[in-house]
């Protein structure tokens, strides 16, 4: 595993693991912010002296871990241990499920983080309680990067995955997967963030599970949001 060049200052990494019984993939992306510091968004197993550690440190110092959401967390803790001086950020109530790591985390706000710009945006995606994930918008790259809001796994999967794609929805073209459309709760406040998201101007789309989308990204995303 290591790390691949997205665009300038954008990378990631992909790990494959298994979620309750499933063989998957996850993705990792870092973004270099200015003054060389660097965001870790949804952490991978980066072991200090891995290859990966070490690419890492060749780009800049980590600055900020973050869980995207309330279910990319499982790696987080290694994450920041390897990495003592970051700044730690979670969705609101991760402190709750994870009082091992309450200490050392700062709850995202619904909006932007001050040391994050102008580069990278923030917003927490109303209307889904049970995952509280946050979207981001990388302008020099015009990159919207997400976690489990959309889904699109193509490619060579085996086949209990091929199965879950196909029954959630996500296996043929970018999509708000199912099992996510069921834990929404407040569709009005879901709709808000999906037009708010809708406002930036991205070109690609880089997300979890499984794709990197750098052809009509913002159409496809538009088309995948119209279900809020």
């Amino acid at each position: 595993m290591q790390l691949e060049s997205i665009d300038t200052h954008l990378w990631h990494a992909t790990h494959a693991f298994k979620a309750n019984g499933l063989p998957i993939t996850t993705r990792m992306t870092v973004v270099r912010l200015p003054g060389r510091k660097l965001l870790v968004h949804s952490p991978v197993p980066m072991p200090p002296d891995s290859e990966l550690w070490r690419q890492m440190q060749g780009l800049g110092t980590v600055a900020f871990v973050v869980a995207p959401n309330k279910m990319h967390h499982l790696f987080l803790a290694p994450c920041a241990a390897a990495f003592p001086d970051a700044v730690v950020y979670g969705p609101q109530g991760l402190a709750h499920k994870r009082p091992d790591l309450a200490a050392r985390l700062r709850e995202l706000p619904a909006g932007d983080v001050t040391e994050w710009l102008p580069d990278l945006e923030h917003l927490a995606f109303e209307g889904i309680p049970a995952g509280n994930e946050s979207v981001w918008f990388h302008r020099p790259s015009a990159t919207l990067i997400v976690t489990d809001l959309l889904q699109w796994m193509a490619g060579d999967l085996p086949w209990p995955t091929r199965a879950y794609a196909t029954l959630t929805g996500v296996r043929r073209k970018l999509a708000v997967p199912l099992t996510v459309r069921a834990l929404v709760r407040d569709r009005a406040a879901a709709a808000r963030s999906a037009e708010r998201v809708l406002r930036w101007p991205f070109t690609r789309v880089v997300m979890a599970h499984n794709q990197v989308i750098d052809s009509d990204a913002h159409a496809q995303v538009a088309r995948a949001l119209a279900v809020f």
